[in-house]
């Protein structure tokens, strides 16, 4: 079961599909993450190895505010 960023991504969606099921990524950041880590958008997220998921855990803790800080963020942003 692949889970990043503490979501557990739905084994039998395509990849590019699957990352969207995270807080702060949309259809067009995830096709750059899959495309930045090198793996094809057509691979489903149940076939993707150890190596590959972690090059994604990778780029999207360190490039991506997702979840819990985007979300923090946006309420603030609201409040203020």
């Amino acid at each position: 079961m692949a889970r990043i960023q503490g979501i557990d991504l739905p084994k039998n969606k395509r990849g590019v599909i699957g990352l969207t099921y995270i807080y702060g990524i949309g259809r067009s950041t995830a096709e750059n993450i899959l495309a930045e880590a090198g793996i094809d958008e057509s691979v489903k997220v149940q076939d993707w190895n150890d190596d590959q998921l972690n090059k994604i855990r990778k780029l999207i803790s360190e490039t991506y505010k997702v979840e819990g800080a985007l979300r923090s963020e946006v309420q603030l942003n609201i409040k203020r």
